[in-house]
C-alpha cells in the first residue's frame, strides 16, 4: 500500500537507496497536549502486569495511539458508568495562598469522565478512591480497603489514568496536582527509582539504602546517551557537554533540607565528572577530597547522621581536550559551637570519634589518647557511635586519603596533636583562688597534655586561661578571669584551633589539586551546602543557614521564574504571566540597612554591654512591621522563611556573632614550637589587619579588631552568588522521604512540605505552561537550513526559520517566533535533530562512497598504468635482448 510522503520524507530523498531508518522520528512520536514529546515504547514508564479489559497496558500504549494519553484523543480504554462529569477546575488542589487556577489542566483529559479522583483524609494524607456514582454535588466514592463514602464533588482532585504509573518527567502528567505528584514520586520510590525529572530540575529523593543505580556500566550508559533516565549522572553529563559546547561555565545546584542526600548526591556528580574528565590522576585526587572534608567538617545531628555542618564549593577545571586539570574547594561557615557543645543524641564532628577509635598504639601513646568517654567536650551528649558505622575504619580511610592528596606523615600527626589537643582542652578544669571567685586551671593531666601537644609552655597556658592583658593607652592591665570567663576563654580556645585546623586542611587539599599549568578558564562548581534546617531550639547556626538558603531560593527563583518570563516578554512572546511565591521581603529583613536582622545584631555586638536579651528586645522594637517578623516572648523572635517560620532564640547569639579570641591566646599559638599552632596564630593575626567593614567589636581590651561572623558570612554568601550568577545552572532538589531514616517508607506531609519549598511544584507548571526549548533565528537557520528543499541562500534567518517551520508541519500551538529567538514546547526540537542526524549520517555515507569511489577509479588508474609500464619494460627487454642477439650473429659473421 502507497504511503503518501511528507515534507520530513521528501527532506531525506537524497539518502542512498541502501540506507534503512530504524523507525520514523516522527510515527514513533505522539505529542501530549502539552507539548511534551514522548516515545511510547520507552522503558522508562512503568508497566504493571495486569490487563485493562484483556489488552495489555503494553500494546496500548504502544499500538493503539487513540488509547494512548499522548494521542491528544484522551479516550479511556475502560469504558465508566457514570453520566456527569467532574469538572476540572472545581477538582484541582489548591496551593496555599495562591489561585487555585493555576493548577487548572488544559489537557484532554480534563474534558472526560473521570474514574478515579483523589481524596484528602482527615490526618491530611492523600487516598486514590474509584467513582461509583454522581448526583447532585455529591459523589459516592471506594477506597482501595473496601471502604464507601459520600463526599462532596467539588472536593475531589482528579486522578491521572494508570498507563501515566510513574513516569520519570512530572510534566508528562495529565492532571498536574499535589496527590499525581506525590504519587508519581511515591511509585517510583517503592520500586528504587528515586531520580524524577520535575521539568529542568532533578528531583532525587533519599533511598536511606544502597540503591544498583551507580558504577561504571551507568556511567557508560549515560554517556552513550543509552540510557536517558533521569539520574545525577545525566545533570553531570549535560553540565560538561554544555560547557564544552557553549564555552560557559556551569554549576549544579544541590539543595534540600538535612538529611535529604545532599552530600552523597555531590559525591556522586564528582563520580560522573571524574570518570569522564579522568587521565590525568587528578580526579582520583578530587573524590579522595569527600572523606577528608566528612570526617572534620560533619556530624550526626538529630536529623541526619552525617550533616554537613559547613557550606561547600568546589570548582573543578578543565583543560581544552575537556579532561580535568585541576580543582578548587571554598568552604563556608563552619559550625564552631559544635566543638565544645552537642545536643542530647547529637555527635561532634565524625573525626574526633574517629580517632580515639583508630588511632595505632603507637599514636595512642604519642597523643595520650583515650577512649571517646574520657573527653567531656564528646560526653555531654550521650552519643559515641552510630548504628552501622565503623570509626576505626573510617579512621584509616581518611589517613589513606590524607596520603593521597599530598599531606606528609609529619603533617599528619600534627593534624592528630591538634585534634587531640582540642578534646583534652574540654577536661580542663579550674580552681576558685580567692574571694572574688577568681580561677586558674588545675594542673593535671588535662592542663599538661594540652601544652605539650600544642608544644607550649605549661605556665604561659595557665596564665592564658586565668588571666586577660587589657591594653589602655600605653599601659597593661592584668585581669583575672572569673570561673564563666575561664571558660568561655578555654572553649574560644578550642574552637579557634579546630576551625583553623579545618581551613588549613582545605588550604593543603587545594594545594595538591591546583595541578593543572594549562587550563581553558571553563569549569563546572558542584555547589553542597546546609539544607534549611528549623529545630525544637534554633540559634545562631540555623539563622545564618537559613539565611542562605533565603539567597538560594531566590537564585533559584530568578533562574527558572523570572527570568523564564522576561525573556517571554522582552521577545515579544504572548504568554500568560505566571505568578509565583517570590522570598525578597523575607531576603530584606536580613539584609536591610541600618534596621535589618543582621545590621542590628553587627550594631548590638559593638555594645560591651550588649546582651542576647537587649538584642531580642531591639528586633522587636524596629522589625514588627515587617510581615516576615514575630517578635515572641523573652529571647524569642520568629522569621517567615520561604519554606516555613522558624523561632529562634537569641541565646549565644552575640556571643557567636563576636567569635573573639583573644590577643593573649594567639600571642601563646604564636609562642608554640609546633608548626600548625603558629600558622593558625599567623592567620588570625592576617584577618585582624584586613580593611574592616561594617560594625566592629572590641572588647575585653582585645588589641585586635575581627569582622562579625554575620558581616563576613554575608560577604561570602554574595561572592557566591556572584560566581553562581555566571555560570549556566542546573539544580538538583533532594527529598528527604521521612524523619526516621528508614528505607521504604514514605511520608505525604513531609514531602509535600519540601516539594512546596523547593519550588518543584511551580517548577513544573511553569515548564508545562511555557516554551522551555528555544534557540535564535541565526542558530536554528544554521542548524537545520540545509534541510529544506527549496533554495535559501539569500534569505535571512527569521524567513529561513519560519520556512522550516512550515516544510516540517509543526503545528503552531507547538512553537511561537519571537524577536531574536524561536519559541518551542517541549519535545519539538527532537523531530528536527532526528532528522539533522539522520540526513548528516546519509551525506556522509554519499560522501563515503563518493570517496571510496575515488580512490577505486584512481587505484584503477594506477594499475593500469603499472600494467602498461610492466608492458613497455618487457618489450624494451626483448627487443635488447633481440638486439644483442643480433650482435653476435653480426659478430660471428665477420
Amino acid at each position: 500500500m502507497s504511503q503518501k510522503v511528507t515534507p520530513f520524507m521528501q527532506s531525506l530523498k537524497s539518502l542512498p537507496a541502501d540506507y534503512r531508518f530504524d523507525g520514523s522520528p516522527v510515527s514513533d512520536r505522539l505529542e501530549n497536549s502539552s507539548g511534551a514529546s514522548v516515545r511510547l515504547t520507552n522503558s522508562n514508564v512503568p508497566r504493571k502486569g495486569g490487563l485493562r479489559n484483556g489488552v495489555s497496558r503494553t500494546d496500548t500504549a504502544a499500538g493503539d495511539s487513540e488509547d494512548s494519553p499522548y494521542s491528544g484523543h484522551g479516550v479511556f480504554v475502560e469504558e465508566q458508568s457514570l453520566t456527569d462529569d467532574v469538572d476540572s477546575g472545581a477538582a484541582t488542589m489548591p496551593l496555599p495562598q495562591s489561585d487555585e487556577r493555576r493548577w487548572s489542566d488544559t489537557s484532554a483529559y480534563a474534558r472526560k469522565k473521570i474514574l478515579q479522583s483523589w481524596i484528602q483524609l482527615p490526618n491530611g494524607n492523600w487516598e486514590l478512591g474509584k467513582i461509583l456514582s454522581t448526583s447532585g454535588e455529591e459523589s459516592v466514592i471506594s477506597l482501595p480497603e473496601g471502604k464507601v463514602i459520600k463526599v462532596i464533588s467539588e472536593t475531589l482532585v482528579p486522578a491521572n489514568p494508570d498507563i501515566l504509573d510513574g513516569v520519570d518527567d512530572l510534566m508528562q502528567l495529565s492532571y498536574l496536582n499535589e496527590p499525581s505528584v506525590l504519587y508519581n514520586l511515591n511509585y517510583r520510590y517503592n520500586q528504587d527509582m528515586i531520580y524524577t525529572k520535575a521539568g529542568p530540575v532533578l528531583v532525587a529523593v533519599n533511598p536511606f539504602k544502597e540503591v544498583p543505580l551507580y558504577g561504571n556500566r551507568y556511567i557508560e550508559a549515560y554517556r552513550k546517551k543509552s540510557n536517558e533516565s533521569p539520574h545525577v549522572y545525566a545533570i553531570a553529563d549535560t553540565a560538561i557537554r554544555e560547557m564544552i559546547r557553549d564555552e560557559v561555565n556551569q554549576s549544579i545546584i544541590i539543595s534540600g533540607e538535612s538529611g535529604a542526600g545532599k552530600t552523597e548526591t555531590a559525591k556522586i556528580a564528582m563520580q560522573y565528572l571524574a570518570a569522564l574528565g579522568g587521565g590525568s590522576g587528578i580526579e582520583y585526587e578530587i573524590l579522595k577530597t569527600n572523606p577528608i572534608l566528612e570526617a572534620f567538617g560533619n556530624a550526626k545531628t538529630l536529623r541526619n547522621d552525617n550533616s554537613s555542618r559547613f557550606g561547600k564549593l568546589i570548582e573543578i577545571h578543565f583543560s581544552e581536550s575537556g579532561k580535568i586539570s585541576g580543582a578548587q574547594i571554598q568552604t563556608f561557615l563552619l559550625e564552631k559551637s559544635r566543638v565544645v557543645q552537642c545536643a542530647e543524641g547529637e555527635r561532634s564532628y565524625h573525626i574526633f570519634y574517629q580517632l580515639c577509635a583508630g588511632a595505632s598504639p603507637a599514636l595512642r601513646e604519642k597523643l595520650n589518647l583515650t577512649s571517646a568517654h574520657e573527653y567531656k567536650y564528646l560526653g555531654q551528649s550521650n552519643c559515641y557511635s552510630i548504628n552501622g558505622v565503623d570509626d576505626a575504619e573510617r579512621f584509616h580511610t581518611v589517613k589513606e586519603a590524607l596520603d593521597i592528596v599530598h599531606v606528609s606523615k609529619e603533617d599528619q600527626e600534627s593534624v592528630f596533636a591538634m585534634l587531640a589537643a582540642v578534646l583534652w582542652l574540654g577536661n580542663v578544669s579550674f580552681t576558685v583562688i580567692d574571694n572574688e571567685n577568681h580561677v586558674e586551671p588545675v594542673a593535671d593531666e588535662s592542663l599538661s597534655t594540652v601544652a605539650k601537644l600544642i608544644g607550649c609552655n605549661i605556665n604561659e597556658l595557665t596564665l592564658t586561661l586565668s588571666k586577660r592583658n587589657m591594653r589602655v593607652r600605653n599601659d597593661t592591665i592584668v585581669q583575672k578571669l572569673t570561673l564563666p570567663q575561664a571558660i568561655d576563654a578555654r572553649d574560644a580556645l578550642a574552637k579557634s584551633i579546630y576551625s583553623c585546623l579545618f581551613d588549613w586542611l582545605v588550604e593543603q587539599i587545594n594545594k595538591s589539586l591546583a595541578v593543572g599549568k594549562r587550563r581553558t578558564g571553563r569549569s563546572i562548581s558542584i555547589l553542597d551546602i546546609y539544607g534549611f534546617e528549623s529545630f525544637d531550639k534554633n540559634s545562631f547556626e540555623q539563622f545564618c543557614i537559613n539565611y542562605a538558603n533565603e539567597r538560594l531560593q531566590q537564585h533559584f527563583n530568578r533562574h527558572l521564574f523570572k527570568l523564564e518570563q522576561e525573556e517571554y516578554i522582552q521577545d515579544g512572546i504572548d504568554w500568560t504571566r505566571v505568578d509565583f511565591e517570590d522570598n525578597q521581603n523575607c531576603l530584606s529583613l536580613f539584609e536591610k540597612k541600618p534596621l535589618g536582622l543582621l545590621s542590628l545584631l553587627d550594631e548590638e555586638s559593638t555594645f560591651p554591654n550588649g546582651t542576647d536579651l537587649t538584642l531580642a528586645n531591639k528586633l522587636k522594637q524596629h522589625l514588627q512591621s515587617n510581615s516576615c517578623f514575630r517578635g515572641d516572648k523573652g529571647k524569642l523572635f520568629t522569621v517567615v522563611h520561604y519554606a516555613g517560620e522558624v523561632t529562634y532564640e537569641t541565646t549565644g547569639f552575640l556571643e557567636k556573632n563576636r567569635d573573639l579570641l583573644h590577643s593573649d591566646s594567639i600571642q601563646l599559638l604564636s609562642s608554640c614550637s609546633c608548626l600548625l599552632p603558629q600558622a593558625f596564630a599567623s592567620s588570625m593575626l592576617i584577618q585582624s589587619e584586613k580593611p574592616v567593614v561594617g560594625p566592629l567589636y572590641k572588647a575585653g581590651g582585645a588589641d585586635s579588631q575581627r569582622l562579625s561572623v554575620a558581616t563576613k558570612f554575608k560577604s561570602q554568601l554574595f561572592q557566591l552568588m556572584q560566581r553562581l550568577g555566571n555560570t549556566t545552572p542546573h539544580f538538583i532538589r533532594c527529598i528527604k522521604p521521612n524523619n526516621i531514616q528508614s528505607p521504604g517508607v514514605y511520608e505525604q506531609g513531609l514531602v509535600l512540605q519540601q516539594l512546596r519549598c523547593c519550588g518543584v511544584l511551580e517548577v513544573v507548571r511553569i515548564s508545562r505552561s511555557g516554551f522551555p526549548t528555544r534557540m535564535s533565528h541565526q542558530k536554528f537557520s544554521r542548524r537545520y537550513g540545509f534541510l529544506l528543499v527549496e533554495n535559501i541562500a539569500d534569505r535571512d534567518p527569521l524567513s529561513v526559520s519560519v520556512a522550516i517551520l512550515h516544510q516540517f508541519n509543526i503545528l503552531p500551538e507547538m512553537y511561537q517566533v519571537g524577536y531574536t529567538k524561536l519559541f518551542f514546547r517541549t519535545g519539538q526540537i527532537g523531530v528536527l535533530e532526528d532528522t539533522r542526524n539522520r540526513t548528516l549520517h546519509g551525506i556522509l555515507r554519499v560522501q563515503s562512497s563518493f570517496r571510496g569511489y575515488q580512490a577505486r577509479c584512481l587505484l584503477k588508474e594506477l594499475k593500469r598504468g603499472i600494467s602498461i609500464l610492466q608492458s613497455c619494460i618487457t618489450l624494451l627487454s626483448q627487443v635488447i635482448t633481440l638486439v644483442l642477439h643480433l650482435n653476435l650473429i653480426v659478430m660471428e659473421i665477420l
